[in-house]
């Protein structure tokens, strides 16, 4: 199948407009913010001495977050397919129907990956032979170093971004399979270029986002403390923005001041701290969720 470039690379470039997808921004953000309380959870119970409820509260996490994603890759999988975004909490019904089949999809491109390298070691033992040691190493070691950097290559450009949005648009399990392989056989070079493009649009993403969060947070620091006088450091002001909590603040050396201003201080900054990791991931789903479709719906 030729793809017919020009038409994806738009298709791929509208993808910016997911962070005016209010719905998914909402879902995404609601799950990040509870899989940051879980992992605090699980901080604490650490810090108690509590492995298996610290496991427990880690393993919480993970999923809600894992099924946040595939929630608001569903929602994003609609708005690409201009149809109608489903609510966030119909999505999130569907993520647990569904999720399951990108975790085996995703398992078994790993167990094949997984097998290519147990060969590989395999031949790089029999290296140990007296007599074709030399030899086979002076073989296996381009094309160890070819065929891991290439399997490498396919987890970042095909299987890890394509898995979901082929389980999104409603492909059966097989389907999925079948649809990783016929990619790599036949449309790596245009997959590979299309995810290149997304990668680029979500450090961009990534850049404004910071851009906006430090000079803004520099900004409201000084205003907050000369302007408004609120009595607390510049640092312990700023550490929610950075992603630190009381106990991480503690940890950095710099203790929690203020009472109750300060913990709002940083729970305020855990939302901001948020809201800059929602926003590229919203883009990179999205921008999957478009090549996915020029893959397999090319204008």
């Amino acid at each position: 199948m030729t793809i017919p470039l020009l038409p994806a690379l738009a298709r791929v470039l509208s993808s910016i407009d997911a962070v005016r997808n209010l719905r998914a921004l909402y879902g995404l953000l609601a799950g990040f913010c509870m899989a940051g309380l879980m992992l605090a959870s699980a901080q604490s119970a650490l810090l108690r001495g509590d492995e298996l409820i610290s496991a427990l509260w880690m393993g919480l996490a993970l999923a809600v977050a894992f099924f946040s994603v595939n929630a608001t890759g569903l929602m994003l999988m609609d708005q690409a397919r201009a149809l109608p975004v489903r609510d966030p909490q119909d999505a999130l019904l569907d993520a647990l129907r569904c999720g399951h089949r990108v975790l085996l999809a995703l398992l078994a491109c790993v167990l094949l990956a997984g097998m290519a390298v147990a060969v590989l070691a395999g031949l790089l033992r029999a290296t140990h032979l007296p007599a074709v040691g030399a030899p086979l190493l002076a073989i296996v070691l381009p094309a160890g170093v070819l065929m891991l950097g290439g399997i490498s290559f396919v987890l970042v450009m095909l299987v890890g971004p394509l898995a979901g949005p082929a389980v999104w648009a409603g492909g059966p399990n097989a389907g999925v399979l079948r649809f990783l392989r016929e990619r790599l056989r036949r449309d790596l070079p245009e997959t590979a270029l299309l995810m290149a493009l997304v990668y680029l649009l979500v450090a961009l993403a990534t850049a404004a986002v910071s851009f906006v969060i430090v000079s803004g947070s520099q900004l409201l620091a000084s205003l907050a403390i000369l302007g408004g006088g609120v009595e607390l450091p510049a640092r312990q002001l700023l550490a929610g923005v950075m992603g630190l909590g009381p106990r991480a603040l503690g940890a950095s050396g710099v203790p929690l001041q203020g009472g109750n201003l300060g913990l709002a201080a940083l729970i305020g900054g855990g939302v901001v701290f948020a809201l800059a990791l929602v926003l590229p991931t919203l883009v990179w789903l999205r921008g999957c969720c478009a090549v996915y479709l020029a893959l397999t719906e090319p204008r």
